[in-house]
């Protein structure tokens, strides 16, 4: 597969809408398999632990385990262990990656105490995903902490995802109202963030000029990654709509209907 050394992967929308595999992605995923390309499977999805994701793909017939997986999830607590060490952190998050988050000291949101009195404040407040989570007084409660001085990480800016229902609002909408209100911009871990790509290719002892990104989402998967120095593949699955294909910044170096036909792209590359 010629001048294409390794293969990062989005799931939710490429392999995956609502955890069914979509058709011809597993069998793709064999002939990657089959080629010996190094792959991992990149992804914004905060609901789920490695494990639990890798278990899920298993169960549709992916081959693939827990190491292929890379989360924002565990990204963010490499991040917070570096730049943050030692801080009190609250996570507002729908899902529990509470073992992706080794290192990471964790507030209980119900048992919290307010600052004023004790001075335990947390000093990050770290968002995941969006879902019932989100409520007002949680999002109120990260404003508050915010203008108190603490720092806003987020693990991703996604404005929806696709399910098997449509599409769902996602972290980005809460996202952008919470950094206006309080006059700061969150520290972004998971795409588009170039370190999360750095982290997904020194994993794979990979570089960026012979690396491919493949994912359904043109800003946030395809775009950055060309941003850093990727080859980007947007497929018309998942969160793939026309109108954002057209309103985007730039263009995607290659667009297939859908995973299913990667292996012949990386064949005509690789020509």
């Amino acid at each position: 597969m010629g001048r294409i050394g390794a293969v990062l992967i989005d799931i939710d929308g490429v392999l995956t809408v609502s955890w069914k595999a979509l058709p011809g992605t597993v069998a793709a995923m064999e002939r990657l398999r089959e080629a010996g390309l190094p792959l991992a499977l990149v992804t914004n999805t905060t609901s789920r632990t490695r494990a639990t994701i890798a278990e899920k793909l298993v169960g549709q017939g992916f081959p693939v385990s827990a190491d292929d997986i890379l989360t924002a999830p565990a990204v963010t607590a490499a991040h917070l262990r570096e730049h943050h060490p030692g801080a009190r952190c609250l996570l507002i998050n729908t899902g529990d990656v509470r073992d992706d988050l080794t290192g990471v000291t964790l507030v209980d949101e119900d048992k919290e105490e307010s600052g004023s009195a004790h001075g335990r404040a947390p000093d990050v407040v770290v968002l995941g995903g969006a879902g019932d989570a989100f409520t007002y007084a949680a999002l109120n409660r990260a404003f508050r902490h915010v203008q108190r001085g603490a720092r806003l990480v987020a693990m991703h800016r996604n404005m929806y995802w696709r399910t098997a229902a449509g599409l769902d609002l996602d972290t980005g909408a809460f996202l952008l109202g919470l950094e206006r209100a309080a006059r700061v911009e969150a520290e972004i871990t998971g795409k588009p963030a170039g370190s999360f790509f750095a982290t997904a290719l020194a994993h794979l002892g990979a570089t960026a000029p012979h690396a491919l990104m493949v994912g359904d989402d043109i800003e946030s998967d395809v775009l950055a990654a060309q941003r850093a120095g990727l080859t980007g593949v947007l497929v018309r699955t998942g969160k793939y709509l026309p109108e954002t294909h057209r309103a985007a910044d730039g263009t995607p170096d290659h667009v297939i209907d859908s995973f299913a036909g990667l292996p012949a792209l990386l064949e005509r590359l690789g020509a």
